[in-house]
């Protein structure tokens, strides 16, 4: 395990990418945490940007004062071995499924927690079934129409929806990183759950004021992030009118569909 999270560390680092960005004529790297402090400025170590991004939903939770979080706190694990995994939306579902059989294959007791009636309800119905199918073939247990659920402290371990286990993994999503922007003092607008509006073109409410990537709800993916770019840049450089319409969205579920028999 610690071999494989060293190379999923070596292969998301961000090096590469910085180095090429900072080899760039005109381009400059700052580091820091940015906020508007007026309509068209936007304080980050005296230079001016604009950059969201997402966090998990768990990592907005976890420093809630509810006792249930601190629950969480005490049993969410960084990667070894857990007995459930909860899913809670279309992306969390997603992750949830992959993590799920990547640490059953490592020799862990794997369940499934899910509050939809079926698993990935975004996908089309035969979808699920057949990945329900999948990970019923590896001994993963799954329960479905997974409502209220509950976490006990128990002598052994842990108590999620009246499974038992030694860890959880909660795969619930993310949030848009909003909330410390200063939106408010841009007036730039967002929705309920924090994301930037924007309209076709990725522009938000304020004039002059462009929202890429994860922060604007309209992708969450790095192809979808790097897409707003090329909208952005079409339209204000090259005078070529690009919408967010016009793209064809991809995604995937990254599990393995080929049953390995015990040896």
């Amino acid at each position: 395990m610690k071999k494989l999270k060293a190379r999923k560390d070596a292969i998301v680092a961000r090096a590469g990418v910085e180095k090429s960005l900072r080899s760039l004529t005109n381009c400059e790297v700052i580091e820091g945490h940015a906020r508007f402090t007026a309509p068209h400025t936007v304080s980050v170590n005296g230079k001016t940007l604009i950059s969201g991004g997402s966090s998990s939903t768990w990592e907005a939770a976890r420093d809630s004062s509810r006792p249930e979080c601190a629950i969480f706190h005490q049993f969410v694990h960084d990667g070894r071995r857990f007995r459930a995994a909860a899913p809670f939306d279309s992306r969390g579902s997603a992750v949830g499924l992959e993590f799920a059989q990547m640490y059953r294959r490592f020799g862990s007791e794997v369940t499934v927690i899910e509050q939809a009636p079926r698993l990935l309800p975004h996908e089309d119905e035969d979808i699920s079934a057949a990945v329900l199918d999948i990970l019923a073939k590896e001994d993963i247990q799954v329960a479905l129409n997974a409502h209220n659920v509950a976490v006990k402290a128990t002598d052994q371990g842990l108590n999620v929806h009246n499974f038992t286990g030694t860890h959880l993994l909660v795969a619930a999503g993310r949030v848009p990183n909003t909330d410390d922007l200063g939106l408010d003092a841009a007036g730039i607008a967002t929705d309920e759950r924090g994301y930037i509006h924007v309209d076709e073109d990725c522009a938000t409410s304020a004039r002059g004021v462009w929202a890429l990537g994860d922060c604007n709800g309209r992708g969450g993916f790095t192809h979808t992030s790097y897409n707003d770019y090329e909208i952005v840049a079409a339209n204000l450089l090259d005078k070529d009118s690009r919408r967010i319409s016009d793209r064809i969205y991809c995604s995937a579920v990254y599990i393995d569909p080929r049953w390995h028999a015990p040896e």
